[in-house]
C-alpha cells in the first residue's frame, strides 16, 4: 500500500533518487555517530592532564573575645 502511494507521489523516476538520498543520510548518521563515540571514549581514557593545585588558605586567627556572664532572670512561682 505504502509503495502504491509512493509511486503515485513521485513517480517511478524519481523513487530511486529518494531511497538513495534517505540511504546517503542514514550512511552520514552513522558515521557522525561513531565519531562521537568514539571521540567520547579517547576522552575518557586518556590521563587526565595536571592542573596546578591552588595554595592553601590562610588559618583564622582565634577569637579574641571575652565572655562575660548575665545574671539570670528569676521566674515567679504561681
Amino acid at each position: 500500500m505504502v509503495a502504491v502511494v509512493a509511486l503515485v507521489l513521485f513517480g517511478s523516476k524519481r523513487i530511486p533518487e529518494l531511497f538513495k538520498g534517505i540511504g546517503q543520510g542514514i550512511k552520514e548518521f552513522k558515521k557522525a555517530s561513531s565519531d562521537v563515540s568514539n571521540e567520547f571514549n579517547t576522552a575518557t581514557t586518556e590521563a587526565p592532564q595536571q592542573r596546578p593545585q591552588a595554595p592553601a588558605p590562610a588559618p583564622l586567627p582565634a577569637p579574641t573575645a571575652t565572655v562575660t556572664q548575665t545574671p539570670s532572670a528569676t521566674v515567679p512561682k504561681s
